[in-house]
């Protein structure tokens, strides 16, 4: 538009839409041609202006910012959807696609603002339109929809709806400033710290399982879990193991929740979990016990101020036997500290909520483990591309010299 009149003088703009939509698969370019009319206040001719608009020729290695700067709008789509009960509603027609009639007449929204929002679950491929009605796609059935035994709505809905995507709005006067909530202020509030860790319970069920996979709890009997949030770990652990016992520290509110989840198990099980009120920040009471089989921390560390993370693992190799297990399950990136995205992305949200933590990856843990007396460090993915698992042995010869510590870089 350089060639165009100043804007006070270009009249009204219309926009005609999109001409063309291009890809030349050899660069992966995507060009856009987007045509204008200009209407001059003066009642001359009206004349087109075209302007392309391009991704990057880079293609994939290359940011989509138009994508990424409006990404909010889809998840807010995807949250309205899980909130309004759409998923549910078309899932409960069995296979069937459902009208827009039935669907106003279910939400009890009969405002053309429904209309608006399937058409925006439809785009962003959630929702599938055909003559018959809307239906959902795959993975929209296999995980938004409460009845299948994948469904993970409600995290999504109310911890990621509901209080981290508030947490991510501050993000900006956070980097700025470095001040910001942390996890001890917004728990200490009954509801909030009630909702987190209801909507956090499912979603830790089905990772504590998959360290059930990683780690052989055979031989071991007891299990001190710090800041073990709903108990979904030592639950499991206790599940699968009937010779264990688990300790639970964990913020007064948050202990309020989580034993709610031990009662509900059977007796066998809950009465081998026991929840300790306090801050893993604040010293550890003589009530959490000594000479534990295993230390768990599971998204602890990117959760507490950068200095606190030595100290924490130096507390967790006091209060392990000889021979016992320090194991570390966290957001983390690459040791490249280029990816993987959602992990980074993870990250960056704890900065929100804890402005003076490290963003972590897995040699910066092992130093720090090291540096605490721990041998034999290991390190693996857990959720793929978004947690890694970090484990450390407290030697038999508790007197044995720490070894070097890994170097560690800030992210």
């Amino acid at each position: 538009l350089e060639d165009a009149p100043p804007l006070p003088q270009r009249g009204f703009v219309a926009l005609l839409g999109i001409r063309a939509l291009e890809m030349t698969s050899r660069a992966s370019v995507r060009a856009a041609r987007i045509c204008f009319h200009v209407l001059p206040k003066h009642g001359s001719p009206p004349r087109a202006i075209e302007v392309v608009a391009t991704a990057s020729p880079e293609g994939d290695s290359d940011i989509n910012v138009d994508r990424v700067a409006y990404g909010f709008m889809a998840s807010q789509a995807l949250f309205s959807g899980l909130e309004v009960g759409l998923f549910d509603h078309i899932a409960g027609k069995q296979g069937g696609a459902m009208s827009i009639e039935e669907l106003q007449h279910l939400t009890n929204i009969s405002a053309p603002r429904l209309q608006t929002l399937v058409t925006a679950l439809t785009a962003i491929k959630a929702l599938r339109r055909s003559k018959e009605g809307y239906s959902l796609s795959p993975n929209c059935g296999r995980y938004l929809v409460r009845s299948s035994k994948y469904f993970y709505g409600d995290y999504l809905r109310m911890q990621i709806g509901q209080q981290f995507y508030r947490h991510m709005g501050a993000l900006p006067d956070v980097m700025k400033t470095g001040k910001g909530p942390d996890y001890a202020q917004l728990f200490s509030d009954p509801a909030e710290a009630d909702l987190y860790t209801r909507a956090q319970h499912n979603g830790s069920l089905a990772t504590a399982k998959q360290l059930c996979r990683k780690v052989d709890f055979k031989s071991m009997s007891t299990v001190l879990d710090i800041g073990g949030g709903s108990g979904a770990f030592s639950i499991v652990i206790c599940r699968a193991h009937p010779q264990i016992k688990a300790t639970v520290l964990e913020f007064p509110e948050v202990c309020k929740t989580g034993q709610g989840f031990v009662r509900a198990e059977p007796a066998q099980i809950a009465d081998r979990i026991r929840y300790v009120p306090g801050s893993c920040l604040d010293a550890w009471q003589e009530e959490l016990g000594a000479d534990h089989d295993v230390v768990l921390l599971s998204y602890v560390s990117e959760s507490v101020p950068a200095s606190a993370v030595s100290e924490m693992y130096k507390r967790s190799f006091a209060r392990l036997r000889p021979g016992g297990l320090l194991i570390v399950h966290s957001f983390m990136v690459d040791d490249s500290l280029d990816g993987p995205e959602l992990g980074a992305l993870w990250s960056l949200q704890h900065v929100a909520v804890n402005a003076e933590g490290f963003g972590l990856h897995p040699s910066m843990v092992e130093g720090f483990m090291r540096d605490a007396g721990f041998r034999d460090v290991e390190h693996s993915e857990m959720i793929g591309g978004l947690t890694k698992l970090v484990i450390g042995k407290k030697p038999p010869d508790e007197a044995g010299a720490p070894l070097p510590s890994v170097p560690t870089t800030w992210v």
